[in-house]
């Protein structure tokens, strides 16, 4: 049995026998991680699936791809790369990791390609770092766009240095099947309603993993460790969004302080496990492996952090 398999197995286990030793505490967690979805995900990642979708499905992404398939050759970038890294910007998780799949379904492409557009088309959105986490937990609309402006940039930057040191492999050429416009239509709202509940059903599992994680006092380790330098709320809020990156958000912002900015723009970079494994359910069928796509959000997010420290120190935000 796989790594991964173990791990989910033993993470389903370790939450069932929490509910059956204390059902009531983890019923209300679980509440609060539905009422969490529901008002601060929904909302900023619902019309955006069913945009990008409806852009997929009316060929946006190849009718873009090809007057910029010469710039996207001389920076070994897949021709697809910049329309879907828009639709990814505008949508956010795991939205962008669905236009990929979909994009590799409808015009095939080498592993190598997947794993470019992958970690470029990994990103959150506007409309949730800005106005779920800037507004929401900070109450404050200019922490929001300098996290975005951050996130987004490091994202940018780090795929396309990625993309020009990485090796090249040949472009397949699309083979787009025709679809009725009524079926098109009906699979795009169906897709859009199941991508979201799927979402949420990751975030609503790993919120409550979290709960019971740090109940279990598993994350006193990391937690006494970075607390000399982080602050003892900080590195709790950490441990906790590296498992569940929406909750974490939150509790960062609660906590304050010096590093609760750059913390935030690193789980919002990397996504921690659940928003890892959304994306994942999408990107493993085109190839790209786990511990490629991890590492690689890592690395994002721990540059979005030095960024952020450095933009604080520079601008006294």
């Amino acid at each position: 049995m796989k790594i991964k398999h173990l791990a989910a197995t033993g993470a389903a286990l370790l939450l069932g026998g929490a509910l059956i030793v204390n059902p009531m505490r983890y019923i209300a967690v679980c509440y609060d991680g539905i009422v969490m979805w529901a008002e601060s995900v929904v909302p900023s990642l619902f019309p955006f699936m069913i945009v990008t979708a409806l852009l997929t499905a009316a060929g946006f992404t190849e009718k873009l791809s090809s007057p910029l398939a010469k710039l996207s050759k001389k920076v070994k970038l897949p021709p697809a790369a910049l329309p879907l890294f828009i639709m990814s910007c505008l949508s956010g998780y795991p939205a962008g990791s669905r236009c990929v799949a979909e994009h590799c379904k409808n015009c095939p492409s080498s592993a190598d390609d997947a794993k470019k557009l992958g970690v470029m088309c990994s990103t959150s959105g506007p409309l949730f770092i800005v106005g779920t986490v800037g507004v929401k937990a900070y109450g404050d609309s200019r922490s929001g766009y300098v996290l975005l402006a951050a996130c987004l940039g490091t994202v940018a930057i780090t795929s396309v240095i990625y993309c020009l040191f990485s090796r090249t492999s040949p472009q397949k050429a699309p083979s787009i099947g025709r679809q009725n416009r009524a079926s098109a239509l009906s699979d795009i709202y169906f897709g859009g309603v199941s991508a979201v509940l799927t979402a949420g059903s990751f975030i609503v599992f790993f919120y409550t993993l979290s709960a019971v994680l740090s109940d279990l006092k598993l994350f006193a380790l990391p937690e006494l460790t970075l607390a000399p330098m982080l602050g003892r709320e900080c590195s709790a809020a950490l441990c906790a969004g590296c498992i569940e990156a929406t909750g974490g958000c939150f509790a960062l912002a609660r906590a304050g302080g010096f590093f609760a900015l750059p913390l935030t723009g690193f789980l919002i970079t990397f996504g921690g496990a659940s928003i890892v494994l959304q994306q994942m359910c999408y990107l493993e069928k085109c190839g790209v492996k786990y511990s490629f796509f991890i590492l690689f959000k890592l690395a994002q997010g721990a540059i979005c952090f030095a960024v952020l420290c450095a933009v604080q120190l520079i601008f006294a935000i």
